[in-house]
């Protein structure tokens, strides 16, 4: 029986072993066949899926949406608006935590600007993130 042993597929792909194990226990990648010593032997097809997994991952798609997508492009012959949807939410997600980003940026560049590096007293960082009216663009 021919195949890569867990080990060399999560080398190879850059997944961790748990991370693999975990991804055919919630079903994103197929259960492998076994040897006959019952280690899990991984195809090449097998590699395809898990670097399509990671890099969804990298892209900060939710497993739900990787298991989607994944089955869009298991049944190749279905209307890409689905999977064109998934990426529109996504972006959408990204441009709001850009938006958080740079609110976050513009408040700590205030605190440093105006920091007298007196004493503790006078410090506008310790002011600033003592000050819970601000909204500070909901950045969480």
């Amino acid at each position: 029986m021919q195949g890569s042993s867990i080990g060399k597929v999560a080398e190879r792909s850059r997944v961790k072993i748990p991370t693999i194990r975990y991804y055919e226990q919630i079903g994103l990648l197929p259960a492998p066949p076994r040897s006959d010593g019952n280690r899990r032997l991984y195809g090449e097809q097998d590699m395809r899926r898990l670097s399509f997994i990671r890099h969804a991952r990298e892209l900060g798609f939710e497993v739900e949406a990787i298991r989607t997508l994944l089955n869009l492009q298991d049944n190749p012959n279905q209307s890409c608006a689905t999977a064109d949807e998934i990426a529109q939410a996504r972006l959408v997600e990204v441009e709001e935590r850009i938006r958080s980003l740079l609110a976050l940026k513009a408040e700590l560049q205030r605190m440093v600007e105006h920091c007298q590096q007196g004493r503790v007293a006078e410090c506008r960082v310790i002011e600033t993130l003592s000050d819970q009216t601000h909204d500070h663009g909901r950045l969480a």
